[in-house]
C-alpha cells in the first residue's frame, strides 16, 4: 500500500523528476503551450499551478523562492512581470489539459497539449491565421473572376 505518498513517479527516480518538473514548468511559461504524453500533463500541472499563483504576489520571498524552483531568471522575469498579473483576478485553473487525438509513433504514447488558459500566443497565431486565410481566401476569388 501507497499511505502518504502524493504525485506520480512517471517510472523516474525522484532527482529527475524535479528536473523534468523545472524544465517543463520553464517550457511552459516560455511558449504558453507545450505538448507532451497525457500522464505527464496531468502529473506536472498542479506544480505549474503553484508557481503561478507564486508570481502573482511579487515580494523579494516569492521572487526568491521562484529563482529556486526555476532557475531560470528570464522566465521568473515573465512570471512576475506578465504571467502573475495576468492572473491576478483568477483564483486558480490557470492550465487547461486538451487530449490530441492519435498517438505518439515512437513509443504509442497518448499526447496532450497543456497550456495557459488566457495564451496570448496562440491567440496572436490565430488571428495572423484568420488574416491569411482571407487574404488567400481574396486571391482566390480575384483568380477564380478572371478566369
Amino acid at each position: 500500500m501507497k499511505h502518504n505518498v502524493a504525485g506520480k513517479s512517471l517510472q523516474r527516480n525522484s532527482a529527475h523528476r524535479a528536473a523534468l518538473r523545472m524544465n517543463f514548468t520553464v517550457s511552459l511559461l516560455t511558449h504558453e503551450r507545450v505538448v507532451t504524453t497525457l500522464p505527464k500533463a496531468k502529473a506536472l500541472r498542479p506544480f505549474v499551478e503553484k508557481v503561478i499563483t507564486l508570481g502573482k504576489n511579487k515580494t523579494l520571498a516569492s521572487i526568491r523562492r521562484a529563482v529556486a524552483l526555476l532557475q531560470d531568471k528570464t522566465v521568473v522575469k515573465k512570471l512576475f512581470d506578465e504571467i502573475g498579473p495576468r492572473f491576478a483576478t483568477r483564483q486558480g485553473g490557470y492550465t487547461r489539459i486538451m487530449r490530441l487525438s492519435g498517438y505518439r509513433p515512437g513509443d504509442g504514447g497518448s499526447k496532450a497539449i497543456l497550456e495557459l488558459v488566457d495564451n496570448k500566443v496562440l491567440e496572436t497565431k490565430m488571428k495572423a491565421a484568420e488574416v491569411a486565410a482571407v487574404a488567400t481566401e481574396g486571391k482566390a476569388k480575384r483568380k477564380g473572376s478572371k478566369a
